[in-house]
């Protein structure tokens, strides 16, 4: 197998468990979002720094965390890419538990969009005219929601929003995503395990006091916010940009199919109207994005003919 077939093969394994995940987060819907998002910061730090014990990465973690005092700017970056993760992470996990799941697969659908917008307007990144028109398509397709339901999808904004800005932080830092998964959730910590004693002292936490099974759910969803990163540390750097573009809207898609079919939740005209814009942005936004790849592509390989033919 070769490597970009090895690349491809665990990115879309990322981004299938990444669409899947709904179903995981539906069995623990007893359990109120707040508490759940505490749980989720609590044991993914504690797995993921076990994990890298384990695997050798515990000195490499220490000086990371050593080097954050090094410099102020990285530090503050990083504490404000833990509280956008977080944020992302509560608006998911109370979208799927309040059957808002069609909801979540917008906010990823839409997420690339708004990605671009903020490289442009942050990075200066120069926008072509297809991305401009995808932009456009993208936000008639928001707004038919909006007019017709008189309010703002703001669970999918929220979502694609926060995510848009925590890539947009994490561009500038060059961290392995382990290492990462570690240190932003360690800014939180503090936060997560005072809210659990806060609930276990009114008596309202729904940990160990749900059953067993809650329980290793509850733990399990440290372990799944940490596997499809590693998986996606392994196989992205592989593959081509354009490809992890590609592969990315797996997991909307299979969010919006389970949504729909496995729970049952509406998706009338006015849903198909909206959400055919944005197929029809991301057709457009993906296409342009290949196009450019293959382009700087070739022109690499002509540049290298011609150099190596002088």
């Amino acid at each position: 197998m070769t490597e970009e077939k090895k690349g491809t093969l665990l990115t879309i394994l990322t981004y299938t468990i990444w669409g899947f995940l709904p179903i995981f987060w539906k069995q623990v819907d007893h359990v109120p979002a707040d508490e759940l998002l505490a749980g989720r910061i609590f044991w993914a730090f504690w797995l993921t720094l076990g994990f890298i014990v384990l695997t050798g990465g515990g000195k490499r973690f220490v000086e990371d965390v050593k080097s954050l005092w090094k410099s102020k700017k990285t530090f503050f970056l990083l504490m404000l890419a833990s509280f956008l993760i977080s944020a992302n992470w509560f608006f998911y996990i109370y979208a799927v538990t309040n059957d808002r799941i069609v909801e979540t697969s917008l906010g990823y659908y839409i997420n690339p969009l708004i990605s671009v917008l903020l490289g442009s307007f942050f990075l200066k990144e120069k926008l072509s005219p297809a991305v401009k028109i995808a932009f456009v398509l993208a936000a008639i397709g928001v707004s038919v929601i909006t007019i017709s339901y008189g309010t703002l999808p703001w669970l999918a904004l929220g979502m694609a929003f926060s995510f848009a800005f925590y890539g947009l932080i994490k561009k500038t830092i060059q961290l392995n995503a382990l290492r990462g998964l570690a240190i932003e959730t360690l800014f939180v910590l503090p936060f997560a395990t005072a809210y659990y004693v806060y609930l276990f002292s009114i008596d309202r936490a729904a940990f160990l006091h749900s059953g067993v099974s809650t329980d290793l759910l509850v733990v399990l969803s440290g372990f799944l916010t940490a596997l499809p990163l590693l998986l996606f540390a392994m196989g992205a750097p592989l593959i081509p940009l354009y490809m992890i573009g590609f592969l990315q809207y797996i997991a909307p898609s299979l969010m919006l199919l389970i949504g729909v079919f496995l729970y049952g939740e509406e998706f009338g005209l006015i849903s198909v109207i909206s959400f055919s814009f944005i197929w029809s942005a991301l057709i457009l936004f993906t296409g342009s994005k290949i196009m450019e790849a293959r382009r700087t592509r070739k022109n690499r390989h002509l540049v290298g003919a011609e150099f190596s033919g002088k």
